[in-house]
């Protein structure tokens, strides 16, 4: 029998996030861990007349590419997930692994050369998503490995998920949630266009950085599960200060700990980690876009108040600001491109105040305009 919750998210990914049609081609990446919500989507997308296409990854497949793949093979984008990026209506990606430090021993070098590699599809939904010729849409299915990063047993870390998403049974109608987030949200986005200097100033961050002519997005269940974060592309050559990141950041199941980095009309100009700083410069020396920022959001999503160690989750916290190094979304108006797009978190819930073009918005977690 399936899981209740699991069908309620099914029908939130399939009805509102990504308003699948008759006729609509949708591809669906995942693991074989994630199959309960497979056959829920499949069935789901079949109900609403769409064309389900399932890519699949077996449990631990990139740990086996990384170790036996030439050189040569790590450039080469699989034929079907590029067409699917290019040319489908709904792109639906499931997280789901088994092993969330499977590429922890991998050399940065080959981890780096892949990434670019796989760039391609990076764009081409970035691109497309902008052009509203895809929707797609981009969750998590909960595995054991989700909930020993969050130090939380298995049913534990399901409730936790389902109720952050909203399809626990404590939520009737999630769709009418995500609509009413939406709304509520969509208000602050309005307060805030057309506004300019933002900064950002506590003990953890002495930053500011420019939102002019820029696009404020409404994360509200549409392109993530959980959602409930307001984000934009900053102008490029407008961040200055610096910025001390108080969670880790993971990239490829390694965790980069205790990152702190200064701006210089908008580039990285110094960069340190307690662990993994190694990683951090390599990534820093990805590309050209690699030490700009693509993203600049608060987290809004109060049922998310603990570190899990899954990105989704965590830029999400209530109570939180994140950055991200690289790509920017075009739809903001980021001209920004890079390989990457590294999301990094900072808590701002004592002590630190946001304001725009002097004027306080944001004081101790809290939007207050």
């Amino acid at each position: 029998m399936t899981d209740p919750r699991v069908q309620k998210f099914a029908q939130l990914i399939v009805d509102y996030s990504t308003r699948v049609m008759p006729g609509d081609r949708v591809a669906v990446t995942a693991t074989t861990a994630a199959e309960p919500l497979l056959k829920a989507l499949y069935q789901r997308v079949l109900e609403r007349g769409g064309i389900p296409h399932l890519l699949i990854d077996l449990p631990g497949q990139e740990e086996l590419y990384f170790s036996y793949a030439s050189d040569e093979l790590l450039d080469v984008v699989p034929v079907f997930h590029r067409m699917a990026f290019e040319q489908f209506d709904v792109l639906i990606k499931v997280r789901s692994e088994l092993n969330t430090r499977a590429l922890t021993g991998v050399d940065a070098t080959r981890l780096k050369r892949r990434q670019q590699a796989m760039a391609v599809l990076v764009e081409a939904q970035m691109r497309r998503g902008a052009e509203k010729s895809l929707r797609w849409m981009s969750t998590l299915f909960p595995t054991p490995a989700y909930a020993m990063e969050a130090e939380m047993g298995i049913e534990e870390y399901h409730e936790f998920f389902f109720k952050a998403c909203h399809t626990d049974h404590t939520t009737q109608d999630p769709v009418a949630y995500w609509q009413e987030v939406k709304s509520s949200q969509q208000r602050i986005i309005d307060w805030l266009q057309g506004h300019d200097r933002v900064i950002i100033q506590g003990p953890n961050a002495e930053l500011s950085l420019s939102i002019k002519g820029r696009k404020m997005v409404n994360g509200c269940g549409e392109h993530n599960l959980p959602d409930g974060e307001i984000y934009t592309g900053p102008v490029e050559d407008s961040a200055n200060g610096w910025v001390r990141y108080t969670y880790p950041a993971m990239y490829q199941g390694r965790i980069v700990e205790g990152i702190e980095l200064k701006f210089e009309n908008g580039r990285v100009t110094q960069a340190s980690a307690l662990k993994n700083q190694d990683l951090l410069h390599h990534l820093l020396e990805a590309d050209a876009g690699a030490r700009y920022l693509g993203e600049f959001a608060i987290g809004t999503n109060f049922g998310i108040n603990r570190f899990t160690g899954s990105i989704l989750l965590d830029e999400k916290i209530g109570g939180s600001f994140h950055t991200a190094l690289g790509a920017g979304y075009p739809e903001t108006g980021s001209l920004n491109r890079s390989a990457i797009h590294w999301d990094m978190i900072c808590d701002i819930r004592q002590d630190t105040e946001i304001l725009v073009d002097g004027e306080l918005f944001y004081k101790d977690g809290r939007i207050v305009v």
